[in-house]
C-alpha cells in the first residue's frame, strides 16, 4: 500500500493512501472462505455453499471491512513510524473523491491529520518558580481541635432555651382555628423538631427567646419562613402544594430542648482521634494535628507549585499555532449529539488544556518520568486517605488504607484518573529539584485566596 504525507504548513496533514488489489486480496479470499464454511442457506449442505453465492450475497461488505481495516492499520504504523504528533484522529478529508469499491482496485483514500506545533518546553535551574508553603500555625490547629471537639460532642437535655447555644426544640404542634383554639380536623405534629435560630422573621422568632420546657407558644409557620414553603411542609408534614391552605396560627407544647456540647480536650478525645493511644497531653495532641496538617497541606503545596509551573511554562512557550478548523471538526466529530454551539463555546478552553497537555509531555519525557503499576496504587492510596481526613480520620490503619485503595482501583474510571496523578506527583517531585523554587511561607486563609485568584 503507497503511503503519501503532506504536511506543508507544520500542523495541516494529509495522508493519501492508494490500495491496490494485492493489499487486500488474500484476506477478503480468506474471510469469503470462513463465511462459506458456516454459512446455513437453504438446500446447500453446511460448507457446500458455491463460493459465487457467497461472494455475491458478502463479496463487497466484507471488501469494505477489510479494506478499513488495513487503511487503520497503515496510518497508525506510519505514524508511529515517522513520530508524526498527531491530535486526535484522522478525519476523512475534503480532498476525498468517490470511491467505487464494486470497480477495480486501485482506490484512493484521503485523511486529513491535525499535527502538534512544533515547539520546545524545557525547565532548568536558571528558571524560577513560586513554591507556597502553607503555616500550621496556632490558629489552624485549633480549628482542627474544634472540628474534633464537635465531632465527638453529644447533646444535654437543658430547660431553657439559648439562641445562643443554636438549641433544638421539641414540641407538639397543633393547628388553631380563627378564635385560637384548636382546629378540629387539623394538622397534629407530635414531636416536631425546630431550631428557632433559624427563623428568617424576627418577630417569630423572638416568641421561642424565653421557651422553656413545658411552655405553649403560639407561633405562625407560614409568617416564619414566608419565602421557604419547603421548610413550612417539611415541619407540618404535608405536601408543599398544601402549604398555602394552611396559613394560620400553630401551637407549639415545647416538650424539649436539646443543646449540644462539645467533647472536652482530654484522653478520650485523644484517643477518639488517635486510635493507637500514642497521645496523652493537649501538647502531644497539638504536635500530633500539627504533623498530620503539615502532611495534607504539602499536597496543596505541591498542587498549587504544579499550577504555577503550567502558568509559567505557557508564557514561556507563548502563542502555539494549531490547525483550528481541523480541530474542531474533530470535537464536533466527538460531540455529535451537541451540535455546533458546544463546538465554539469549548474550543478556546480545549485548546488550553491542549497547551497544557503538549507541554507536559515534554517535561515528562524530558525528566525520564515512567508510571509503574506501584505508582498507581500510592496514588489510589492517597486518594484514600484524603478521603479519611475529610471526615476527620487521621491515623486510619495502613491495612484499612491499602484494601480502600484497592476497591476504588476496580473502577475503570478511577484508574485512568490515578495514573494521571501518578504522572503528576513524579513529574512535582523532578521540577521541584530542578528549578529554582521561590519559597514563601503564607497562611491557610492567605493560601486560599492564591487559589482564587
Amino acid at each position: 500500500m503507497k503511503i503519501v504525507f503532506e504536511n506543508p504548513d507544520k500542523v495541516n496533514g494529509l495522508i493519501t493512501l492508494t490500495v491496490e488489489e494485492e493489499d487486500y486480496k488474500n484476506e477478503v479470499e480468506k474471510t469469503l472462505k470462513d463465511y462459506r464454511r458456516k454459512a446455513n442457506v437453504p438446500g446447500f449442505r453446511p460448507g457446500q455453499v458455491p463460493m459465487g453465492l457467497i461472494k455475491r450475497q458478502f463479496g463487497t461488505s466484507v471488501k469494505v471491512d477489510v479494506i478499513n481495516k488495513k487503511l487503520g492499520e497503515q496510518i497508525y504504523n506510519y505514524v508511529n513510524e515517522n513520530k508524526i504528533k498527531m491530535l486526535g484522529e484522522p478525519l476523512p478529508s475534503d480532498q476525498q473523491a468517490a470511491v467505487d469499491i464494486e470497480k477495480e482496485a486501485p482506490y484512493v483514500f484521503k485523511f486529513d491529520v491535525a499535527v502538534a506545533p512544533e515547539f520546545t518546553a524545557e525547565l532548568t535551574a536558571k528558571d524560577k518558580i513560586d513554591y507556597f508553603n502553607i503555616e500550621a500555625d496556632n490558629k489552624l490547629i485549633d480549628n482542627q481541635i474544634d472540628m474534633f471537639a464537635s465531632r465527638g460532642g453529644h447533646y444535654d437535655k437543658v430547660d431553657s432555651y439559648d439562641a445562643a447555644q443554636r438549641d433544638m426544640i421539641y414540641g407538639d404542634l397543633r393547628e388553631l382555628d380563627a378564635d385560637g383554639n384548636a382546629k378540629e380536623g387539623g394538622i397534629v405534629v407530635e414531636h416536631a423538631m425546630m431550631m428557632p435560630d433559624y427563623i428568617k422573621v424576627d418577630e417569630q422568632k423572638q416568641l421561642f427567646a424565653a421557651a422553656k420546657v413545658g411552655d405553649t407558644i403560639t407561633f405562625n409557620p407560614r409568617k416564619a419562613y414566608p419565602d421557604n414553603d419547603a421548610e413550612v411542609s417539611s415541619m407540618l408534614k404535608i405536601k408543599r402544594e398544601e402549604v398555602g391552605e394552611h396559613e394560620g396560627d400553630f401551637s407549639y407544647y415545647v416538650t424539649e430542648i436539646s443543646r449540644f456540647v462539645k467533647a472536652e480536650v482530654n484522653k478520650q478525645l485523644f484517643d477518639q482521634v488517635f486510635a493507637d493511644g500514642s497521645v496523652n497531653t493537649e501538647e502531644e495532641f497539638r504536635q500530633k494535628i500539627a504533623e498530620g496538617l503539615k502532611r495534607q497541606l504539602a499536597i496543596d503545596s505541591d498542587y498549587k507549585f504544579l499550577q504555577n509551573v503550567r502558568k509559567y511554562m505557557e508564557e514561556k512557550v507563548g502563542k502555539l499555532t494549531y490547525p483550528e478548523e481541523l480541530l474542531k471538526r474533530f470535537m464536533k466529530n466527538q460531540n455529535k449529539d451537541k451540535g455546533d454551539k458546544f463546538v465554539e463555546d469549548n474550543f478556546e478552553q480545549s485548546i488550553k488544556e491542549l497547551n497544557w497537555h503538549l507541554i507536559k509531555e515534554q517535561l515528562v519525557e524530558a525528566n525520564g518520568i515512567k508510571v509503574e503499576q506501584a505508582d498507581i496504587m500510592e496514588a489510589a492510596k492517597g486518594a484514600a486517605r484524603a478521603q479519611f481526613a475529610q471526615y476527620g480520620m487521621n491515623d486510619v490503619p495502613e491495612e484499612y488504607i491499602e484494601n480502600y485503595a484497592k476497591e476504588m482501583m476496580k473502577k475503570e474510571d478511577s484508574v485512568q484518573g490515578f495514573i494521571d496523578r501518578s504522572i503528576d506527583l513524579k513529574l512535582i517531585t523532578a521540577l521541584k529539584n530542578v528549578v529554582k523554587l521561590n519559597e514563601k511561607t503564607v497562611s491557610l486563609d492567605e493560601f486560599n485566596k492564591l487559589m482564587g485568584a
